[in-house]
């Protein structure tokens, strides 16, 4: 299968700049067993739920993970992405521009309150930066830093907290799990109180999620890892709802892809776990845990858009993408949703 399978044309004027007024006011597209559209919005989610179904939420918190200093030693503007978190103080990151930043240099955010010393240049072009700091980690972070708007987004957010999902816990990300931010407190009550079970479990999504695909064939695209983290109460669940015949609905790509790293193939049950995963998932792979899926509309030719041609099928993913086009949908991190249902519940 190539790379070339997965494209379709997107004009500018479909990518969400903003987020909906209200969360769940945002539109969602429903794809039935029958290969049916049903045009709908966010808050009609619960119609199409059933008692006894469970909905996996991925429950991770997007840092501020954009820092802007300057070079101690010549006052040059230097930005910093964190990208992953080797211990208490230091960090893999992305340094722009990067070409004149050099192991022994400091850079300065926050004087006499934030820091950074470069110690070592990766063969990546990525930084392991030692900070300094005073304080708090998380609240000297939250004064430094920026929330990290994926680049398709160009627009200034009034409101930060958008792009954070309401049951955010987790520190660790670098991105959101966007088919989260539709929901509301309101609207995750209404869901329980149909009876429907709210399962957690964390990926910190990494930047990687952003990375295009290279290789003309797919199978040769080397996929990033992503440390997630899944109890033995909500595996407990989970397996109950299996037993009761009740549907798992993942939230997002991200919860889909935990649930199938630690679903045990022969048996079809999941344990509890945590580490990283690297799975990729494209056409022919074979799902051996979750019934639905709540995901936004993917970039073209992205290996998140492979996962839900995967579960649906391209060429009715491709037809629900033109659709959505059609219908004027919005696309990507702050667009609209689609709640996928390609088997019948018997």
């Amino acid at each position: 299968m190539k790379k070339s399978d997965f494209k379709y044309e997107l004009p500018e004027k479909y990518i969400a700049q903003h987020p909906a007024e209200r969360r769940d006011q945002s539109k969602l597209m429903v794809l039935l067993p029958d290969r049916t559209i049903r045009d709908k919005m966010f808050f009609n989610l619960p119609d199409f739920l059933l008692p006894g179904d469970c909905l996996v939420l991925n429950n991770t918190k997007v840092l501020p993970a954009r820092l802007h200093g300057q070079r101690k030693d010549s006052g040059a503007l230097v930005e910093f992405l964190l990208i992953k978190q080797i211990d208490d103080t230091d960090w893999e990151v992305i340094v722009k521009p990067g070409k004149k930043c050099k192991p022994g240099h400091i850079i300065v955010f926050l004087p006499g309150k934030l820091e950074a010393e470069i110690l070592v240049i990766k063969d990546n072009g990525n930084r392991i930066v030692r900070f300094r700091y005073d304080g708090l980690w998380q609240e000297v972070l939250a004064q430094a830093g920026e929330m990290p708007l994926p680049p398709y987004i160009t627009s200034i957010q009034d409101d930060p907290s958008r792009y954070q999902t309401v049951y955010a816990k987790y520190d660790g990300s670098a991105a959101a799990p966007t088919a989260g931010l539709h929901f509301t407190p309101e609207l995750l009550q209404k869901i329980k109180s149909k009876g429907v079970e709210i399962a957690e479990l964390t990926l910190h999504v990494g930047i990687g999620t952003f990375r295009p695909v290279k290789e003309d064939d797919i199978t040769k695209h080397l996929m990033h890892n992503e440390y997630y983290n899944l109890d033995e109460q909500t595996a407990d669940l989970i397996n109950q709802t299996k037993d009761n015949e009740g549907r798992i609905i993942a939230v997002g790509t991200t919860s889909c892809r935990v649930l199938e790293t630690l679903t045990n193939p022969s048996t079809n049950r999941i344990c509890s776990g945590k580490g990283k995963t690297d799975i990729f998932i494209y056409p022919g792979y074979r799902f051996k845990m979750i019934d639905g899926l709540i995901t936004n509309f993917h970039l073209p030719e992205s290996t998140l858009l492979m996962l839900v041609s995967a579960f649906y099928g391209r060429e009715n993913i491709l037809h629900a993408y033109q659709h959505a086009k059609d219908n004027d949908y919005r696309f990507f991190s702050f667009g609209d949703a689609m709640l996928i249902l390609p088997e019948e519940r018997n």
